[in-house]
């Protein structure tokens, strides 16, 4: 078992994530100070989750208990080998995309900027505290706090499509939350008498072998409560959201795909699965297959339906809705290869959809083009935006040496580890499908002749070129180096 330690420490990330907002409104006036704020805060919520990391590699699991609602319910904070994956990616990509923010919200010289950059940095605090939640209810805290911070940012334009989009992201999520997450949790907690997960292993959760011996039925009811209540997972049918939300600016489309909602729901799930239910009662009960089963559909058919987009961040939303339920498919097959590759692609599916969304706003911003069939030649004049977004693809469609190789490498052993033809099958037919809906968008942007007037098009400015370029780079590195974030899946599976 390993070896855990009460830290108070827990609470400076947090703290310097609840600070960060109200010091952005502060200084609401100076667009320079403003911004400054969340360039301080993510550095500084990074260096104190990556004082964890010896720590973390040693074995430790570190706790600490804010208070004690009712026995068995406290607000309670962990960190271990999961925690630390989600831990360390939200506030380095928030600093990416602060940057990123800068250009493009100048450059479109959008209205409401306070109001966008007080809410972008709630929504991190959130994903921190998700991050760091001990037990159910403190995920659920955290998780709805994502929730209610990030509908202003998808209703930021204020026109008809942009508060349609917002109240349906908000019906999905808030609705699906109370309408079974709620209840899954009040359910353990009347079977279990604690909230409690097991953190640091995945072997066994909250629920003890008596009960689930008892109520084999009670427990599965919970887990598929669980697994409807995390629609921010957006596995089908839960995943119409989604594309919805697009309608918002195209950093809070990186934030919803890469950094805060979407990698809140997938790493809730894997919590829940992994340090909620644990491999034991998951094969008891037969819970893994069936959920891998709906993710490897997930998967398929929104890589379908990704391929009739013409819009580019459409089809980036659909591609986000099947890279989405790879996490799943890995952590839900519980087999130890199986499982790395789902935690490394919640990593490596980051950095890649982080460069891919940064890339379609640069190209909005310096053209005002959403079409990919128009896109015809933007590449010889946007050489580094489309060259970051060629690498990025390539990690999406799985091709060596770029990230995305790895996640689906351990994921198709661990299919065949766990004698999973079928799965196996939609892992390379989605393989396929997307080179088919990425490819064409490199090839027209380098090698087609323009069907528009392009002449006087250029390349994006210095502060959104240097993040997605550093996002696109961290894809090759992770690709190369593994071992930077197996190293904690390791020590988490004790693989």
């Amino acid at each position: 078992m390993p070896a855990t330690i009460e830290s108070a420490r827990l609470l400076l990330p947090l703290a310097v994530t609840l600070v960060a907002p109200f010091a952005i409104w502060l200084n609401r006036h100076n667009e320079n100070r403003r911004e400054a704020v969340s360039f301080i805060a993510a550095a500084l919520t990074f260096l104190a989750m990556l004082s964890y990391v010896p720590g973390i590699l040693s074995g430790h699991v570190y706790t600490y208990t804010l208070f004690t609602i009712l026995p068995g319910i406290n607000v309670t904070f962990g960190l271990d080998g999961l925690g630390i994956i989600f831990g360390l990616i939200a506030p380095l990509l928030w600093g990416m995309a602060t940057s990123y923010n800068v250009g493009y919200m100048r450059g479109l010289k959008e209205h409401a900027q306070t109001r966008y950059y007080f809410c972008f940095a709630i929504a991190i605090f959130g994903a921190v505290g998700v991050a760091l939640a001990a037990n159910v209810f403190t995920l659920y805290l955290f998780y709805e706090v994502i929730t209610v911070f990030t509908y202003p940012l998808v209703a930021h334009h204020q026109d008809a499509e942009g508060f349609a989009g917002a109240r349906k992201y908000l019906v999905y999520l808030m609705g699906t939350s109370k309408l079974f997450l709620l209840p899954a949790m009040v359910l353990t907690y009347v079977l279990c008498g604690t909230l409690e997960m097991n953190l640091g292993t995945v072997v066994s959760g909250i629920f003890p072998a008596d009960v689930v011996a008892e109520h084999p039925n009670l427990v599965r009811l919970t887990y598929v409560l669980y697994i409807c209540g995390l629609a921010k997972a957006a596995l089908m049918p839960f995943h119409n959201w989604l594309p919805s939300a697009m309608v918002a600016p195209t950093p809070v489309s990186a934030l919803l795909h890469a950094v805060a909602v979407v990698k809140a729901g997938v790493f809730s799930m894997s919590r829940i699965i992994l340090s909620g239910f644990g491999v034991e009662t998951m094969n008891s009960l037969g819970l893994g297959l069936p959920t891998a089963y709906l993710a490897a559909f997930t998967i398929v058919v929104a890589s379908l339906i990704a391929l009739t987009k013409d819009d580019i961040k459409a089809r980036l939303a659909y591609s986000t809705v099947s890279q989405l339920s790879y996490v799943i498919i890995g952590v839900s097959l519980l087999t130890p290869m199986a499982v790395q590759g789902g935690l490394l692609h919640i990593a490596n599916h980051a950095f890649a959809k982080i460069t891919l969304f940064f890339g379609a706003g640069a190209i909005y911003v310096m053209t005002h083009q959403k079409k990919i069939s128009l896109m015809n030649g933007l590449g010889r004049k946007m050489p580094w935006t489309f060259g970051a977004f060629g690498l990025a693809s390539l990690s999406m469609i799985g091709m060596p040496p770029v990230c995305g190789f790895v996640s689906k490498w351990y994921l198709v052993n661990g299919t065949l580890q766990a004698g999973q033809v079928v799965l196996l099958v939609a892992l390379l037919a989605s393989t396929a499908l997307n080179a088919g809906y990425f490819v064409p968008i490199f090839y027209r942007a380098f090698f087609k002749e323009p069907v528009i007037a392009i002449e006087n098009y250029k390349e994006a400015p210095l502060t959104m070129v240097v993040p997605l370029c550093f996002t696109a780079l961290m894809s090759v590195v992770l690709g190369f180096y593994p071992q930077l974030f197996q190293d904690f899946i390791r020590v988490f599976g004790n693989y």
